[in-house]
């Protein structure tokens, strides 16, 4: 599969050197308060040095000093104080890089134009009117979001000449990144949401620049702000909307404790808000890995006593769920470990299996046949769930219910308990022709798909509409994500905020997606048949057609175990 990325951009390839940089650039690693940890023992994939553009050279022409504040969008330090000394005072004053930003191709092929020639004589008071076209392919929001947004763009400038050097005296607010760079100047956090039980938490991610002062940029945005329209109907905010913050800063002191200031609207509330506003915050520090290890209120200076909510953990990954050997269970060291209630049910089938998705407790599983029909094993029943044609692979939610839906027919779309109780789905992908995968996520409140709309294949993802019991009744809007040029084999989550997608064509490829981000496609391993998820992109797993499960081994893929006839997942996974 190649991938198109209408909402990623291309992955940034390992081993960037200096050579991306304008040779007047060099690179310093950054330092603050509040960065990015890892484990003990862990390395970076991107070494966490960010570029230090120069400031504006002596007697540069009107669009070189415009080139030049483009170029200044590399270092975001100190509120781009750098890409301000290109200003005048006046604009320096009143320009906000924060609003958004235009990522493009690349640096080398924005295209400046000016009314006025560098060598041209000028005297101070003279003006210049520059114009740069540049190819966008995405954007960022003033909040953080990351979206499509591909074509021609073009931004305007005004230059003038004061004390015999050219200033911008007029540009628009926000900055332009080539995308070979965004990802070094900008990075993802994964703001965090509840679910409608206030049982779980949903991650939403955003885009802010790699400075000191981003634990103080996360917190305005999840306190002050509101989650993607996309995610909107499936979760809540503990902060209620009269608090904010009482100042535009996160201090982070040596014990690694977050002191945030609120308005005094928070003196009234109760104890249970509290709780889960603190485990909100903490949380989305905590998913943005951010060195923070507590988070204190207060109000006017004295502190704010809150406590900690409970919140439903993913459980840790178990090992991969394999048939083989005449047995179906979890592979863990060589040894196959039956899942009670669920094992011998599979084993007791006649048919061949095409899939099994294991529930959260591992008390239940949905089956899918060779036939496709869908079936439910557990407490020593098997109940056939849905008996309809070209069904797609089930995928369990965390509160058992199995989605199950035809290929031909998106619109179809149910959930079904364990009771055998079918839901219809309200509002399921109204734009699709056809659907080849379905992935409910490990919080409950996301479906991701691959659906085809006018002939195109999309990985999209949806809001799951819940009652405060946990039934889904409709999904939300659906927000593309990727553009495919193959259906999917497998589609499965990895982790809180990524997808994996194996793809049908004939060089099988995978692709690790950032909702709400960029992606990455690399190669499969050979043959490459099914997929499954987990808790991280490093635990993904393959399954060849001779029968080899394949894990990731640092860039490469390493085979882990042979002679297995069906790879099964993990609901949420």
């Amino acid at each position: 599969m190649t991938a198109r990325f209408p909402r990623m951009l291309r992955a940034l390839a390992l081993g960037v050197t200096a050579a991306l940089l304008l040779s007047a650039c060099t690179g310093l690693p950054t330092t603050g308060d509040a960065q990015r940890g890892l484990p003990l023992g862990a390395s970076p994939e991107d070494p966490d040095f960010l570029p230090l553009a120069s400031g504006p050279a002596e007697g540069a022409g009107p669009a070189a000093i415009v080139e030049g504040f483009m170029e200044a969008a590399i270092t975001p330090a100190d509120n781009w104080d750098t890409a301000r000394t290109f200003l005048t005072p006046d604009l320096a004053a009143t320009w906000r890089p924060g609003t958004g930003v235009s990522v493009d191709v690349s640096a080398s092929t924005r295209s400046f134009d000016s009314n006025v020639e560098d060598d041209a004589e000028a005297e101070d008071g003279d003006r210049a009117d520059v114009r740069v076209t540049f190819e966008q392919i995405a954007s960022v929001d003033g909040t953080g979001a990351y979206s499509e947004a591909i074509g021609a763009s073009n931004s305007a400038f005004v230059v003038v000449k004061s004390d015999g050097q050219w200033r911008i005296s007029e540009a628009p607010d926000g900055v332009v990144l080539d995308e070979a760079r965004f990802s070094r100047v900008y990075d993802d956090y994964a703001l965090q949401y509840y679910d409608v039980t206030w049982e779980r938490l949903v991650p939403d991610v955003r885009w802010f620049p790699r400075r000191a002062t981003v634990a103080t940029t996360i917190a305005q945005t999840l306190i002050g702000g509101a989650p993607s329209p996309w995610l909107d109907p499936a979760v809540q905010s503990a902060f209620p909307a009269g608090v904010q913050l009482a100042r535009d800063a996160v201090p982070i002191d040596a014990d690694q404790v977050a002191e945030v200031a609120l308005n005094r609207a928070a003196l009234g509330l109760d104890p249970v808000t509290l709780a889960r506003m603190r485990t909100q915050l903490q949380a989305t520090f905590t998913a943005s890995q951010l060195q923070i290890n507590q988070v204190r209120f207060t109000v006017d200076g004295r502190p704010l006593e809150a406590g900690v909510a409970k919140i439903v953990e993913d459980p840790p990954d178990g090992g991969s769920l394999v048939l083989k050997d005449g047995t179906f269970g979890t592979l863990v060291g060589g040894e196959i470990t039956p899942l009670p209630g669920v094992t011998e049910e599979v084993l007791a089938l006649t048919q061949p299996v095409a899939a099994i998705d294991v529930s959260v407790s591992g008390a239940h599983a949905a089956v899918q046949l060779a036939d496709g029909h869908v079936w439910m094993a557990g407490d020593g029943n098997f109940d056939e769930l849905d008996p309809r044609a070209l069904l797609v692979r089930p995928s369990m939610d965390p509160f058992d219910y199995t989605w199950s839906v035809p290929s031909s027919a998106p619109a179809a779309l149910q959930a079904i308990s364990t009771d055998v109780r079918a839901l219809e789905i309200a509002s399921a992908w109204p734009e699709a022709s056809q659907v080849s995968a379905i992935r409910v996520s490990a919080d409950g409140a996301r479906i991701a798909a691959v659906i085809v709309v006018g002939g195109e294949q999309w990985l999209v993802v949806s809001a799951i509409v819940r009652d405060e019991a946990g039934t889904p009744t409709e999904l939300g809007p659906t927000e593309e994500v990727a553009q495919l040029d193959d259906a999917a084999l497998g589609l499965v989550w990895l982790g809180q905020d990524r997808l994996g997608v194996l793809s049908s064509g004939e060089d099988r490829t995978v692709l690790t997606q950032v909702v709400g981000g960029t992606g990455t496609v690399e190669a499969a391993p050979t043959a490459a048949i099914s997929i499954a998820g987990s808790r991280s992109n490093s635990g993904v797993r393959i399954l060849s057609s001779d029968g080899s499960v394949f894990a990731r081994s640092g860039s490469a893929w390493s085979e882990s175990t042979d002679g297995v006839l069906l790879l099964g997942t993990r609901a949420g996974h």
